[in-house]
């Protein structure tokens, strides 16, 4: 759990714990260790407390461009002006990554894909049947504002958003050491300050994923840009990544959907993590890879559909179909 040195964390530690107990190893208090960034610990040979930095430390906050949802006749419409979650994502340093890391916290009713590997012959992801648990957990603490939120930011298209958030916290939140719960030999990063630290990591991973989208506000970024949705005018590639770059700090990935790679349709910041990611320290790094969006052709930064934003904002009619062909994002889907 202590950084190298060992000895001098343990003396830093000890000069600041009182009773003797706070130095018992299910504590996890990441204010009183030393801070590393994910990815960039000095040496192999440092120790750390995997509850206070991630081990999966290559951290995405991933955001959808979508122009419908699908379930407007239920009262499931876009934000105005905003692009909405997709998720928060561990990677590996790497750039590979992994899922559904602990299947006792397996909440996907759709699990996608369907192993641990997504190989045919990996551990299979049982689909949840138990419906939605994320919105009992939030309002049985009392969080309704945040329930509030990713109500109206976090968006599926197609089906209830909860399945969506549960899509996401089963797949990622389970591989983010930061969020470990005592699982299958893990460190139990909530111990027995919770009495329940299932719940407790739910409930953290969605406040940190409200807190991940408003660090990054893309519409804002753009908007300043002067590049707003239009469905009469396309944008340069070099012009969406230039402007989010000077505003992110790094290169983002731009996805982009449509067999012409010409519907914008997503957004990945990556960083490193100044200890938990909870806490959005987050250090920019430039994409792994890079975008698949087209680099000759114009880019559509297509407007919402007619009925599909809030407070009944009309939008133009248009369709969000590319040039090239697509229609939307379909599934919500992760590519990581």
């Amino acid at each position: 759990m202590v950084a190298l040195p060992l000895a001098v964390g343990f003396a830093a530690l000890a000069a600041l714990a009182t009773p003797a107990a706070a130095l018992a190893s299910d504590n996890h208090t990441c204010a009183v260790l030393p801070q590393y960034y994910s990815c960039e610990l000095p040496s192999t040979e440092v120790h750390y407390d995997t509850c206070c930095t991630p081990v999966e430390g290559l951290v995405l906050v991933t955001q959808f461009w979508d122009t419908y949802t699908g379930l407007e006749a239920q009262g499931s419409v876009l934000p105005k002006d905003s692009w909405t979650i997709h998720g928060l994502w561990p990677d590996r340093c790497d750039g590979s990554y992994g899922q559904y890391c602990d299947l006792k916290r397996q909440y996907d009713p759709t699990p996608s894909p369907k192993t641990v590997t997504g190989l045919a012959n990996g551990t299979v992801v049982p689909p949840w049947t138990g419906g939605d648990v994320i919105t009992p957990i939030l309002e049985k603490y009392g969080k309704f504002d945040l329930l509030a939120y990713i109500n109206k930011y976090w968006k599926s298209q197609g089906s209830p958003d909860w399945t969506f958030w549960q899509h996401e916290f089963s797949k990622h939140a389970t591989c983010f050491s930061t969020y470990d719960v005592g699982n299958d030999g893990t460190n139990d990063c909530y111990g027995p300050e919770y009495a329940n630290a299932t719940e407790a990591s739910i409930i953290d991973f969605v406040e940190s994923v409200a807190r991940s989208q408003n660090k990054y506000p893309t519409w804002q970024w753009l908007a300043a840009a002067d590049i707003k949705p239009s469905n009469k005018t396309g944008y340069p590639l070099a012009a969406l990544q230039d402007t989010l770059t000077k505003a992110s700090g790094a290169v983002p990935y731009l996805g982009c959907q449509g067999k012409t790679r010409q519907q914008l349709s997503e957004v990945w910041y990556y960083s490193h993590s100044l200890g938990r990611p909870q806490d959005v320290n987050y250090k920019p790094i430039d994409q792994v890879g890079k975008s698949n969006c087209n680099t000759t052709a114009p880019i559509w930064y297509y407007e919402p559909a007619a009925g599909s934003v809030e407070g009944g904002q009309p939008g133009s009619g248009g369709n969000g179909t590319a040039p090239g062909g697509g229609n939307g994002n379909p599934n919500n889907t992760c590519g990581a």
